[in-house]
């Protein structure tokens, strides 16, 4: 799986004017089921996410996870992240999951980020969606399981 994280004072998502996923301080986490990708990598990587020492402690260091310093996460999925631009100037995305199977790995993946204790809001998954969003730092963190 892949996944871009952002730092964010907030993030929504709109479909069709309608916010259906928003959140205050936390992670946008965009993420991209591949071929082949199983519920395994999606464990490891909402494990890897929920720990990861992104946000400013009380002395200015990236030392709290998103956990620690009380935010939630918002989960959009993105398949344009399997983007391959080696040859011509469009991009293609066969390395993708299929859209049944890239579906239930999102689901699964933040199913498993609220396993670990973490407040999930999502977007909607084959839907033409708005995102919004404040970066904070500008930190904006990139992932592969």
């Amino acid at each position: 799986m892949r996944a871009l994280l952002q730092r964010v004072t907030g993030a929504r998502v709109d479909v069709d004017g309608e916010t259906i996923g928003e959140i205050g301080p936390g992670l946008l986490i965009l993420v991209c089921a591949m071929q082949g990708d199983t519920e395994a990598q999606a464990d490891r990587l909402a494990a890897k996410v929920a720990k990861l020492r992104i946000f400013r402690d009380d002395e200015g260091r990236m030392n709290r996870s998103v956990s620690d310093a009380g935010g939630a996460v918002l989960v959009v999925s993105q398949f344009t992240l399997a983007a391959d631009t080696s040859r011509g100037n469009r991009p293609g995305f066969s390395t993708a999951a299929a859209p049944d199977e890239g579906e239930r790995l999102y689901d699964y993946f933040a199913d498993r980020l609220r396993a670990e204790g973490l407040e999930v809001a999502q977007g909607r998954f084959g839907a033409d969606m708005a995102v919004s969003l404040v970066n904070d730092g500008p930190v904006t963190i990139w992932m592969e399981s």
